[in-house]
């Protein structure tokens, strides 16, 4: 796959250099040359000078190809601009801005822009470490739904996975056991105590699985 990122930042770079790690071609844009100095010698993409917003450079660095768009600058307007040129002008499918202001994430997705709001993300993350939730969280789209990994207690131990799936709300993604054993879940899978599980779930069902998990609430850990 082929992605422009914009923007060499803290999170454009590392972003940029997982990526290029995964196999992808990456072309990295900035206004700044130096900022590419993040990007590290075992970087294989492109550097492109210029500004996000500029349709010569978007064009000069293969955004009429890319498969997907990443803008990740400083700047709420900036981002979404570089966004809205990429999704109009050179028809990228998969966008994401990252925005500083939540108000305007719903507005702008009404535009057909996925957004990432670190200021939200953030906040929720935080929230969990001090109510101390018994499991380890990740927010995605604004907390439309949550990723939770937690560990199979005495009380969960024996049962399928398809006895603690819920359809539409929880669904058990991976199941790590041990060290080195990690594999996709399946229906009849046999959960044993101190499996970790990593799961999918709905905001309303959340409650019920941490009931369900409560016994190994001493043993969880949560991480921002």
């Amino acid at each position: 796959m082929r992605y422009l990122i914009v923007g060499c930042g803290r999170v454009g770079s590392a972003l940029a250099k997982l990526l290029d790690a995964d196999g992808h071609e990456v072309i990295v844009v900035d206004e700044n040359a130096a900022a590419f100095k993040r990007l590290g010698q075992k970087f294989k993409g492109h550097e492109v000078v210029g500004t996000g917003i500029d349709y010569d450079v978007l064009k000069r660095a293969g955004a009429a190809t890319a498969d997907g768009f990443v803008a990740v600058t400083n700047g709420d307007n900036r981002n979404i601009m570089a966004a809205l040129i990429a999704q109009r002008m050179f028809k990228i499918k998969r966008i994401v801005a990252r925005i500083y202001d939540p108000p305007r994430g719903q507005m702008y997705r009404e535009l057909g822009v996925q957004t990432v709001c670190p200021t939200t993300v953030g906040a929720k993350l935080i929230r969990d470490v001090l109510i101390k939730a018994p499991w380890e969280t990740q927010t995605f789209d604004l907390g439309k739904l949550s990723s939770v990994s937690t560990v199979v207690g005495p009380a969960a131990a024996g049962k399928r996975v398809s006895e603690i799936e819920v359809p539409g709300k929880v669904r058990i993604a991976a199941v790590r056991r041990g060290e080195r054993d990690i594999f996709v879940a399946s229906p009849e899978l046999v959960l044993q105590e101190g499996d970790e599980l990593s799961a999918i779930i709905a905001p309303d069902a959340i409650s019920d699985f941490a009931q369900r998990f409560r016994d190994t609430t001493d043993r969880s850990k949560v991480t921002a």
